[in-house]
């Protein structure tokens, strides 16, 4: 992995307005994608959704729903062009130190067996297996389990 420009990297709040580049990233990230229904949806209901920019330009993008102790990671995509860049880790800290912030003590999400990219990023950021949920996500062929797994937001990586 290269290491983050952090200059070139900034994090704005998601609108409505940014939805159509959103969804033309999520579109190429997932072969089952959330709709714009979805993001809609999250930002109407008060979600942290953030917007990454590189150079000015839409790279990634996350949905986290925080309550009173946990945040739950909803939706963390980077685009292609700019995956193992250090983008998606720079992305996973700013949600971190926002769930921080705002008094949660973990942070939880599901992830794919099958996204190897996705889980060593979410391991070297100290990560761990805490259960599964059975058929979670559509697939090819029939449905795909979820790893479900959870960060302590008390004592960071």
């Amino acid at each position: 992995m290269n290491a983050v420009l952090a200059p070139e990297i900034r994090f704005v709040p998601m609108r409505k307005a940014d939805l159509d580049q959103v969804m033309a990233i999520e579109r190429r990230v997932y072969a089952f994608p959330w709709t714009r229904g979805n993001f809609l949806d999250s930002l109407a209901a008060g979600y942290s959704a953030w917007l990454m920019l590189a150079a000015g330009a839409p790279a990634g993008y996350a949905v986290m729903l925080l309550s009173t102790d946990e945040a739950q990671l909803l939706n963390i995509s980077v685009a292609p062009e700019c995956q193992r860049t250090g983008y998606g880790t720079a992305l996973l800290r700013h949600l971190a130190a926002l769930a921080r912030s705002s008094g949660a003590r973990r942070m939880l999400l599901e992830v794919r067996p099958s996204n190897s990219a996705g889980l060593a990023l979410y391991r070297r950021q100290g990560f761990l297996k805490i259960g599964e949920r059975r058929a979670y996500y559509p697939a090819a062929q029939g449905r795909e389990d979820a790893l479900v797994l959870a960060q302590d937001l008390v004592s960071p990586p």
